[in-house]
């Protein structure tokens, strides 16, 4: 996150909490991975907590590698799959999820690209503005960087499910501003905005606005699936 590394670990914590609220109100396994996205934002964000401590002397060298390396994995490697992932299982069939379909076999081949260049290929950041920058010889190609986009937002934004999509648009606004004020930084900047959107998802999955069975309509009832314990019982 922008600022400092205690801002990154209460980021951390709060999201980490809104994620944990979220898997407790999944009623489908479909729904599963969508809903893991916040609590995977949370540890993105922890990752990102290192890397400020590493960038500023607290921690080493060798912990600093890694933790950037664990920041631009999910950041660029994994994001660009998981996403699309996410959204075609809980697609029903029909046009919009084979069109889903290519737009995750698209984010599959970035994804492969990018582990690749951050496997081999040196990557290192630095503090600009007020933000970590990320560089790396191979994943900053243009062309990459654009399927990167068509396969991680395009696919939020054909999903029959209008929540979905309402995410995919305000992640679009996100992109663009981050581009626009952060470029330098985007990778920081669009990740924590796109984390912050978490509180979304969270309050779609709590009030069953998103069914994986009828989309755009809400669950007749809650069926306890995962970490129900931490669910309210009168919700």
């Amino acid at each position: 996150m922008c600022f400092s590394a205690t801002a990154s670990f209460v980021a951390s914590g709060v999201i980490g909490a809104i994620g944990l609220a979220t898997l407790s109100h999944v009623r489908e396994p479909r729904a599963l991975l969508f809903a893991a996205v916040p609590i995977l934002f949370s540890v993105h964000q922890f990752a990102e907590g290192l890397v400020w401590l590493g960038l500023t002397g607290r921690i080493g060298q060798v912990a600093l590698d890694h933790a950037t390396f664990l920041f631009m994995l999910y950041a660029q490697g994994v994001l660009p799959l998981l996403m699309p992932l996410a959204v075609l299982l809980m697609e029903p069939p029909g046009r919009r999820r084979s069109a889903i379909v290519v737009l995750t076999c698209i984010g599959a081949l970035v994804c492969a690209w990018m582990i690749y260049g951050l496997i081999f290929f040196e990557s290192h950041c630095f503090i600009e503005q007020n933000s970590i920058a990320y560089r790396n010889a191979l994943t900053g190609n243009f062309a990459v960087s654009l399927l990167y986009i068509l396969a991680v937002c395009g696919t939020l934004l054909i999903s029959s499910h209008h929540v979905i999509r309402w995410y995919g648009m305000l992640n679009v606004i996100g992109l663009t501003i981050a581009q626009i004020v952060k470029e330098a930084a985007f990778a920081s900047v669009w990740c924590f905005y796109a984390a912050v959107l978490s509180i979304l998802i969270y309050r779609q999955f709590r009030y069953g606005a998103i069914d994986v069975t009828t989309p755009n309509g809400r669950s007749a009832h809650r069926r306890p699936f995962l970490l129900s314990f931490l669910r309210n019982p009168d919700s």
